[in-house]
């Protein structure tokens, strides 16, 4: 059985950083968390556009005329 076909796990990784306790860590490891999870946050508003635009593509193609 491949992995792919194994079912996600409850939860994401999001949710529990969220439930994290921050209190350990320093100014500049909370700077970096920062500075990391904007780049997170900037891939998957990325790969979200790429796949509304693949979406819109294929909408467009299988739209039938006159509709």
């Amino acid at each position: 059985m491949d992995l792919d076909d194994l079912p996600r796990p409850k939860g994401d990784a999001a949710s529990k950083l969220a439930k994290e306790d921050l209190a350990p860590y320093s100014q500049d490891e909370l700077d970096e968390r920062v500075a990391l999870l904007e780049a997170e946050i900037a891939r998957v508003k990325s790969h979200r556009d790429k796949a509304a635009a693949h979406r819109n593509a294929a909408d467009a193609l299988f739209r039938k005329s006159g509709s």
